[in-house]
């Protein structure tokens, strides 16, 4: 028997995350490396709306540029979509309007945040009422951002980063984003991170195998304390990044110079995140950013995950 269908369109948004700690693990024999991340999403929204359609479709808006983004059956949105139809099985098909602001390449899962919204609003739209955990287990066949952008909030993810755990985050973070106006591939990255552990065996320690979120950051969440988590923000990956684009690092130290308490390369990159005392902090660091021509963004940590809205 058929889903009943139960509107004409559906909403739904997810948001970017920031990796306040990034720890990558020695390079396995298919190629990946598992990690240990501590994720937190933040006010930085990708929203889908979906409508009927016979075939599967997506097109995008927003003011974020999105000319390199796919938009044949490789999006990762129509693949989420096609995965949720075959799963419950569903006949027909969906088109997509993605709004986004999230950096493309930049990384803080956009392109998992759109997967997570369409699987919810595909949901909705198809009437296919899919369970939590099965929703979940879509998301970790799509990417290892995907379940995080489902759940939200604060948590460590291991594995590939889509084994999720909730980690408890007091209060709000102010954090001050400045996007780049290219990408940076995360296959790349790792690779370059590759290379630089090999180029440097003898003066680095060898990378764990199966690597862990310290136990300080966990506290400095737990507490709350921006400052206390300024001083453990970690990510194996920025160095590679910093490699691979080094004009990042003049921006890396003027936010640090304007006030920032701690600055990191967010994920693979190139979007970088400043962690600010406060809201009023992360306006004076966001003036010194502008002034310098750098775009600059204000948003808080942690929200909610993927969820349905009422338009």
């Amino acid at each position: 028997m058929a889903p009943e269908v139960v509107r004409e369109v559906a909403h739904a948004r997810a948001p970017g995350k920031i990796n306040v700690s990034l720890q990558v693990g020695s390079v396995m024999d298919d190629g990946y490396h598992d990690v240990a991340i501590a994720y937190q999403a933040v006010s930085l929204y990708e929203d889908v709306r979906a409508w009927h359609a016979d075939d599967f479709s997506v097109t995008f808006t927003g003011s974020v540029d999105t000319d390199m983004v796919p938009v044949d059956a490789t999006n990762l949105a129509i693949k989420a979509a096609r995965l949720l139809a075959r799963h419950a099985k569903y006949r027909g098909g969906v088109r997509l309007e993605v709004e986004k602001h999230v950096p493309v390449a930049g990384g803080m899962g956009g392109g998992s945040a759109d997967a997570a919204a369409t699987l919810i609003a595909c949901d909705a739209l198809w009437g296919t009422n899919v369970s939590r955990d099965d929703m979940l287990e879509l998301a970790r066949q799509l990417g290892a951002d995907v379940p995080f952008a489902l759940t939200g909030g604060t948590a460590i993810g291991t594995g590939r980063g889509d084994q999720l755990s909730p980690a408890l985050a007091k209060g709000s973070f102010d954090w001050v984003l400045v996007p780049s106006e290219f990408g940076l591939s995360t296959p790349a990255v790792y690779a370059e991170l590759d290379v630089h552990r090999a180029k440097h065996v003898r003066d680095i320690a060898p990378a764990p195998v199966a690597p862990e979120v310290s136990t300080e950051v966990l506290h400095a969440l737990r507490a709350g304390n921006p400052a206390m988590l300024a001083e453990v923000m970690t990510n194996d990956l920025q160095v590679a990044a910093l490699h691979l684009e080094p004009s990042l690092i003049n921006i890396l130290e003027l936010g640090e110079e304007s006030g920032a308490l701690a600055g990191i390369v967010s994920g693979s990159g190139p979007t970088l995140a400043f962690l600010a005392s406060d809201a009023e902090s992360a306006s004076n660091l966001i003036d010194a950013l502008t002034l310098a021509g750098h775009e600059a963004i204000h948003v808080t940590g942690p929200v909610h995950g993927a969820r349905l809205l009422n338009d």
